[in-house]
């Protein structure tokens, strides 16, 4: 089923595939993969399927489920609907037969606006020609250092209706940032016990390179022990700009 969250950026999650797998630095203290452990030693039967003690872990193998397609079809008032906050839609097991049908329900309900965040935009790139693309769909790639900005290339490829950046565990400066065709920006510091540091001068520079093209900023968190820990304050000011809906 659906879930109301604590991020701050969205209202609900839905997630019609579980599970991920380590692909850059970005993933080493993955949130979702902390919480699936959990949630399979609590029962929870998304979470049952391990995946390889290298990458992932306990109930963290990719699985869709095809059983919560057809959630968003019984919400009736618009929510902003972050995608698969535990996996990654464009993960080369997820099927492109699914992901079509997960196109359809979000073409299917126009009253939502859906997030997507991927990892994986080789992957993305190469499918997004072969997808449906509605209004109501934002989609975005994770980057957490300037290892990752090819990513930003890949997404500046596919025809949705807003592109979004997700900087977020921030890992290091983006001096050569490019926001060309970037129509909102995420900023985030790690959280949990192996958080890594993140310098305030890499965030204010990305702050000021939006306010330049004119890009909605949102900062999330310095993070800290927990998410919450640090606050959300740049400077004395909390920064949540979001593009407008797609349809309210």
């Amino acid at each position: 089923m659906a879930q109301t969250t604590s991020i701050e950026w969205t209202e609900l999650t839905w997630n019609p595939t579980t599970g991920c797998d380590r692909i850059s630095a970005g993933c080493d203290n993955c949130y979702a993969l902390t919480l699936s452990a959990r949630l399979k030693a609590m029962g929870a039967a998304k979470y049952q399927a391990d995946g390889d003690p290298r990458t992932s872990g306990p109930g963290f193998a990719l699985t869709t489920h095809p059983d919560t397609l057809r959630q968003p079809l019984r919400w009736r008032s618009p929510r902003m609907v972050f995608v698969n906050s535990m996996s990654d839609l464009f993960h080369a097991r997820v099927p492109l037969g699914y992901l079509r049908q997960v196109f359809d329900v979000m073409a299917a309900t126009p009253q939502h606006t859906y997030q997507i965040l991927t990892k994986r935009s080789r992957r993305l790139r190469h499918l997004a020609p072969l997808l449906d693309w509605p209004p109501n769909v934002w989609m975005g790639v994770s980057v957490e250092d300037h290892t990752q900005t090819h990513r930003i290339d890949d997404l500046r490829t596919v025809p949705s209706a807003l592109r979004f950046l997700s900087l977020e565990p921030l890992l290091g400066p983006l001096p050569t940032l490019d926001l060309a065709g970037v129509g909102w920006v995420i900023v985030g510091g790690e959280s949990g016990p192996g958080r890594r540091p993140i310098h305030p001068a890499w965030v204010t520079d990305l702050r000021d390179r939006c306010l330049d093209a004119g890009v909605p900023f949102f900062f999330k968190q310095w993070g800290g022990h927990t998410p919450k820990a640090g606050g959300r304050q740049l400077e004395g000011v909390v920064w949540d700009q979001m593009p407008a809906p797609a349809a309210r």
